[in-house]
């Protein structure tokens, strides 16, 4: 089972570029998007037939957003994580299947001044109680941008973003958290060196110099470890600040 995650900075930009060339070419079983930007009603496509379509909007039009496109008919589809105070953004989508529950996660970014931090934390606390809830019942997938490096091997500068938006010591707390609570972040099975990012300013040629970040992931259950195949970064798809992240599993 192919799965893939991708934060598009905007659904309707990457339809104009190489979304659909994309999911032809890929192929996944499952594929999940973030940043979409849209209401599904706003979208005039007829999406490939073997996909079907969930969507999670935010109250404010044209902002954040989240979509799952399925082969396989989930058991269950769910919007956010039954917290009032963090639902109103439309950042995460579950999926429930026979062998585990799907999520699909746009975090909360702290923002330049930090503004957001105090919030970004509350958000990385409700979040993990939200998977250990479902966890208790199979286990878990989430994946999405987590708008977070959580070592200094996840991105290319660290010693200057110390104190800078997704590298503050308390949002790698909040990544660390998910480790602790025994997630296993797929990439690090297969990849223990640095220089591989899935994201990159669109600022200063920083892509084609590969001076990115990675803060685009997928974690699993420990109980799924055994299953997993691989874990990859398509950094040469194009038509994003982000590139597609996936795994493959058993």
């Amino acid at each position: 089972m192919k799965l893939l995650s991708w934060n598009v900075n905007g659904l309707r930009s990457i339809l104009r570029k190489n979304f659909l060339e994309f999911l032809e070419a890929e192929r996944p079983d499952i594929l999940c998007l973030q940043e979409t930007r849209v209401h599904p009603d706003e979208v005039e496509q007829l999406w490939p037939a073997a996909y079907t379509t969930y969507w999670n909007t935010a109250a404010r039009k044209g902002y954040s957003g989240t979509a799952i496109f399925t082969r396989a008919r989930p058991l269950k589809v769910t919007c956010g994580i039954g917290a009032e105070e963090h639902d109103q953004e439309g950042r995460v989508l579950t999926a429930e299947y026979e062998a585990f529950h799907l999520v699909n996660v746009y975090v909360p970014n702290a923002q330049r001044e930090l503004t957001r931090l105090a919030y970004r934390q509350e958000w990385d606390r409700a979040f993990l109680r939200y998977l250990k809830k479902l966890e208790r019942r199979k286990p878990v997938v989430f994946c999405g941008d987590l708008n977070v490096a959580h070592t200094e091997l996840d991105l290319a500068n660290p010693k200057a973003n110390v104190r800078n938006h997704g590298f503050t010591p308390e949002e790698r707390a909040g990544f660390s958290a998910y480790i602790k609570a025994g997630f296993v972040d797929t990439f690090r099975e297969f990849e223990k060196g640095g220089g591989h990012y899935t994201w990159w300013s669109p600022m200063g040629g920083a892509r084609a110099r590969n001076v990115g970040w990675r803060i685009d992931y997928f974690l699993i259950s420990a109980a799924l470890r055994p299953r997993l195949r691989s874990a990859f970064i398509l950094d040469k798809v194009m038509g994003s600040d982000h590139a597609p992240v996936g795994i493959v599993l058993e």
